[in-house]
């Protein structure tokens, strides 16, 4: 089944060249099922290359996806033309004033991880979107550090910045093999990883109700689950195109920073080679799980997620 996406969205030409199924909402206006509404509040500043790599995934299931990007209200995009965030994004205000609710959200990750929470210039309004998920989302996968953040708003769970950038692709464990969520997963798989700050195995571990599903012994925890507050958090890049990690080591290495290869990301650790994408078949089987999850477990009837004794499985 397709994913329903605005025509003149960018991503829609992209995907369909792809072989992603997509339809535009008056095509989607006369089907009779329900189709899932999945949210992407996008907190990164390329924001069509983010969308993008998320519809992609997201679209590759066989459920019907309403797909809605959201942005935060008062933060304005700046390398963003501002008539495609007028045209395609809601701001949080106006989807929580609504009253509307979501079977699923994906909560992006930012730029911004040298800064504690408490200064970013939004985190109140984004303390108030992880507290409006418990009542009108089904199930919230928060990224990179949009799940560092959710995970310290509900667990106190601290981010601690790196000696060095954890920047390339890496091997990593799958600890919860029967996690419906890891359906279909190799024992071990390569995952993208870029960002200068971890959060601690043994800190999660201390906060009931908090299974890690992913890990890696070089770059620490990778997903975990968050039973009570119907939340995956990943901390790394399974969304990654091939050429994503390039483009972050040609853009640093162009401003002349110090700035290390890419771990087993070009054949040989040689940036003139074409890097290979080793994590695709695996980002698409833990999205494609996700949306399997939401779709057995969500009320049909949208007024009750976040009111329903339905719980997500696993």
């Amino acid at each position: 089944m397709p994913i329903t996406l605005p025509s003149d969205l960018p991503a829609y030409n992209v995907l369909s060249r792809e072989g992603v199924m997509v339809m535009d909402e008056g095509q989607a206006a006369h089907q009779d099922i329900r189709p899932l509404r999945i949210g992407l509040l996008n907190l990164m500043p390329k924001k069509i290359q983010t969308e993008t790599q998320f519809a992609r995934l997201i679209g590759a299931t066989p459920l019907q996806i309403d797909f809605q990007l959201i942005r935060m209200s008062a933060h304005q995009a700046k390398t963003t033309a501002a008539e495609h965030m007028e045209a395609f994004y809601r701001p949080f205000d106006e989807v929580a004033a609504s009253g509307e609710t979501y079977d699923g959200l994906v909560i992006t990750g930012a730029p911004i991880e040298h800064l504690p929470f408490e200064e970013v210039t939004y985190w109140d309004e984004l303390k108030q979107v992880f507290d409006w998920t418990q009542t009108n989302v089904h199930s919230t996968f928060g990224v990179c550090w949009g799940g560092m953040a959710m995970i310290n708003h509900f667990h106190g769970v601290k981010k601690h910045m790196l000696p060095a950038k954890s920047f390339g692709c890496y091997r990593h464990q799958t600890l919860a093999p029967d996690s419906p969520y890891l359906r279909g997963f190799s024992d071990d798989c390569v995952i993208p990883v870029s960002r200068w700050t971890e959060v601690r195995r043994e800190e999660i571990a201390a906060r009931p109700g908090l299974e890690i599903l992913i890990d890696s012994t070089d770059t620490g925890p990778c997903l975990v689950q968050d039973k009570a507050h119907r939340a995956l958090y990943i901390f790394n890049h399974l969304e990654y195109d091939s050429h994503t990690l390039k483009e972050e080591y040609d853009r640093d290495a162009a401003r002349g920073e110090v700035v290390g290869v890419p771990c087993n990301y070009y054949p040989g650790d040689d940036p003139a080679q074409v890097p290979l994408n080793r994590w695709r078949s695996h980002a698409h089987l833990l999205f494609g799980n996700w949306i399997s999850e939401i779709y057995l477990t969500t009320p049909f009837d949208m007024t009750q997620i976040g009111r329903s004794t339905t719980d997500l499985r696993g």
